[in-house]
């Protein structure tokens, strides 16, 4: 049977309805705006939109307390305003992710309120009671400093009920059938509406075991491969991306030794590494957690990013390591969270400094697995440190120099639009940029645009090549007898690069540029001398001019 693994060759573009476009003018996004905006993510070379929450919700953890897993929040619009969106995506040929977050539901959720009543109700037990308080409440919270347990003591019931959340986000029992049979129905009913798969939000707590008796919890890896199932035979090309911050050892796993599990998962290890060597400028931790998560299904993919919507968690890396990443780009207390991260956006942690930002995209696109953008990294935005938590990252996305950025005719958008200063949408935004031929958007657009023409990337085997230089990343891709071959300086110095003709195949006499007419030929010494301005970066095409005519006339 062929398959159809899209997944490996797109590029995932993620964004909130709430603060991407506003089409009504009562300071909310909604999904007509959105689905107005097409256009500029077909545009830019996206070819699969990952919408964050927007079902029915109390809005206290920007959607993740859901309320209604089966509706659109009356703020964006209705299900069929979500139909129109799903069907304008097709048309344009782009695939509509959401998220799926089921590891606990808001505590208005019906199903909760009616939990309460006690254990005559039938949802009682799709929630994790204790009739005493545990004694590791205190423990395994996932927002230390700002969460102070994980069990709190509810009055109607009597008892005390789990949330690795916040309190108002209760756990859900995962291991009950019922529960389990409910997320595939929640599942179900998305496919049905033209959804392409889902960003299963905390896969790891979702697929462990809970209560108060639970010292170790255990994973149930099997819930993974049920809620797979289900997609190949409702829709056989639907996905599910697993947010899973787990250890390399364990990634096997997540992805089923056949692949039968989730069909990608986000690299956080080769994350966390890739800002380190952003800081320090050393890639050797980089290339090793490119070799830890290299093994992997054929049919599966890593999700390759630099920021997402949460802060950029450092809790992997060694104290030293994290500590140098702090220094770099969250020196300052409140640009740090949860004592693990930092909870700005890329352009303001890289300075605003454009070689230092297309290095950092360079190094995203041409990593191994499928790139996600974050909504406004595209053209640098900015962060406002004043608003609370991971919202700083979260501001309204900056349309043009119009009021509020052309993200609303309100004049009380849902959350501050960042103005003024140098990321302020006065000058950074969109239609600025567009008219800007060497604007970071345009220069994305065409790095889109030559990834997508580089299937060697998505589908083929990599190694990172041995050198002198540890401030130098160089990698091969070969698949189906072609290769490609990417160099990244990562040091605020230019550097001459050298690498023998031997490490680059049979074809390796000649290096075609595939983004500047910088190409490179062997030397007499038969080795490949390439000059890498600071922070620079090279993409070639392994082989000479007949190699590329053979491929046109192809």
């Amino acid at each position: 049977m062929i398959k159809d693994l899209w997944y490996k060759n797109a590029v995932v573009y993620c964004l909130s309805v709430e603060t991407f476009m506003d089409s009504n003018g009562d300071g909310c996004g909604d999904f007509e705006g959105l689905t107005r905006r097409l256009d500029y993510l077909h545009g830019l070379g996206v070819t699969t939109v990952w919408l964050m929450p927007f079902q029915a919700s109390p809005g206290k953890d920007d959607g993740y307390d859901v309320a209604d897993y089966y509706n659109v929040d009356p703020r964006f619009g209705t299900l069929g305003d979500f139909v129109e969106f799903t069907h304008a995506a097709q048309q344009r040929g782009m695939r509509v992710l959401i998220d799926l977050v089921v590891n606990h539901t808001s505590d208005q959720h019906p199903w909760f309120k009616d939990a309460r009543k006690g254990p005559e109700s039938k949802y009682h037990d799709w929630y994790v009671w204790a009739d005493q308080k545990p004694k590791n409440a205190d423990e395994g919270m996932v927002f230390p400093g700002v969460q102070k347990s994980t069990w709190t003591y509810d009055e109607v019931a009597r008892r005390w009920y789990f949330h690795r959340f916040y309190k108002f986000q209760p756990d859900l029992n995962t291991a009950n059938p019922l529960v389990q049979a409910e997320i595939l129905k929640i599942m179900g009913f998305w496919t049905q509406l033209g959804v392409s798969g889902f960003r299963m939000d905390a896969v790891p707590f979702v697929i462990a075991t809970k209560g108060e008796k639970v010292v170790k919890s255990k994973p149930q890896y099997d819930m993974l491969r049920e809620f797979r199932e289900l997609l190949q035979w409702r829709r056989g090309d639907a996905i599910i991306l697993g947010e899973a911050n787990v250890q390399p050892k364990t990634n096997m796993e997540y992805f089923g030794d056949e692949g039968e599990r989730l069909h990608m998962m986000f690299n956080f290890p080769v994350n966390q590494n890739l800002f380190y060597a952003l800081a320090s400028g050393d890639t050797a931790p980089l290339a090793k957690a490119l070799a830890e998560t290299r093994p992997r299904p054929s049919t599966s993919q890593w999700g390759m990013f630099l920021r997402n919507h949460d802060e950029l968690d450092l809790g992997r890396l060694k104290p030293a390591q994290r500590q140098k990443v702090f220094d770099a780009f969250g020196p300052e207390k409140d640009m740090q969270l949860y004592d693990r991260g930092i909870r700005r956006r890329l352009a303001p942690m890289l300075g605003n400094d454009r070689r230092r930002l297309e290095l950092a995209y360079s190094l995203m696109l041409t990593l191994p697995g499928t790139p996600v953008l974050r909504y406004g990294d595209e053209i640098g935005m900015g962060d406002n440190l004043k608003l609370p938590e991971r919202n700083c990252a979260r501001t309204p996305m900056q349309w043009s120099d119009e009021p509020h950025g052309g993200f609303t005719q309100s004049k009380r958008p849902v959350m501050p639009v960042i103005g003024g200063g140098a990321y302020g949408f006065e000058h950074l935004n969109v239609a600025a940029q567009r008219r800007d031929p060497d604007s970071l958007l345009n220069w994305m657009e065409r790095a889109l645009r030559m990834r997508r023409e580089i299937p060697e990337v998505s589908w083929g085997d990599f190694e990172v090549l041995d050198h002198s230089q540890p401030g130098v990343l160089a990698m091969r891709y070969d698949w189906r007898n072609n290769s490609v071959l990417f160099v990244h300086n990562l040091l605020a110095d230019p550097i001459e690069f050298e690498l023998p003709r031997q490490k680059l195949g049979p074809d390796g006499k000649q290096l075609i540029n595939l983004l500047t007419e910088a190409h490179s030929q062997v030397d007499g010494r038969g080795r490949h001398r390439i000059l890498l301005e600071p922070y620079g970066y090279r993409w070639f095409r392994v082989g000479g001019l007949d190699y590329l005519l053979k491929r046109s006339e192809a």
